[in-house]
């Protein structure tokens, strides 16, 4: 079953049951309900391990957990859609407020992981390497809903380079929100 974020559904009495948070993701899947977005991808690392999202060595792994919580945890919760709805009421912001807000956060943690990217060995056709990994959905992710503040990517080669090649890739192709059954 699907719950409109923008709709506010994953407030509903039905969601919370799933999640008590009221926040999205919650994924059912063998006999559990998970949530929190990072959790997830491990556990689906973890029990349905191909393709790997992380790497083998520990060394790796912590390389790519590191940057997936560069967004994850430092771009993403600051920017998700409970915050800019309290700028908006809480604050008055306006539609300028938030976007200023939005792409303040953005371009702070974008540029430490640009530098990282740039800089590290590790990095590859991708976040870590030249497969896919945890770092490269979380990447995209942040990318795609970037577009909506218009933030300007220009500053950001590699990213962007990264996220047009994860794009080519019917995986990612078939998660965007677009296709999404809600979307609009």
């Amino acid at each position: 079953m699907s719950y409109h974020l923008r709709k506010g559904e994953q407030r509903s009495e039905a969601f919370i049951k799933l999640n008590a948070q009221g926040l999205v993701p919650a994924l059912e899947i063998d006999g559990y309900t998970l949530s929190q977005s990072l959790a997830i991808i491990e556990y689906l690392d973890e029990m349905r391990p191909d393709p790997a999202l992380l790497p083998e060595d520990p060394v790796g792994r912590a390389r790519v957990r590191a940057l997936s919580m560069m967004i994850g945890c430092d771009i993403h919760p600051l920017n998700n859609l409970r915050v800019l709805d309290y700028l908006q009421t809480t604050f008055d912001a306006g539609d300028a407020g938030v976007a200023t807000w939005f792409n303040h956060w953005v371009v702070e943690g974008f540029q430490a992981l640009e530098n990282r990217l740039i800089s590290e060995s590790e990095t590859g056709l991708y976040c870590h390497g030249d497969t896919v990994t945890m770092a490269d959905i979380c990447l995209v992710a942040q990318v795609v809903n970037n577009r909506r503040f218009n933030v300007d990517m220009a500053p950001f080669p590699r990213i962007t380079q990264i996220h047009e090649r994860c794009l080519t890739l019917e995986a990612f192709q078939k998660a965007m929100p677009a296709v999404q059954p809600d979307a609009e």
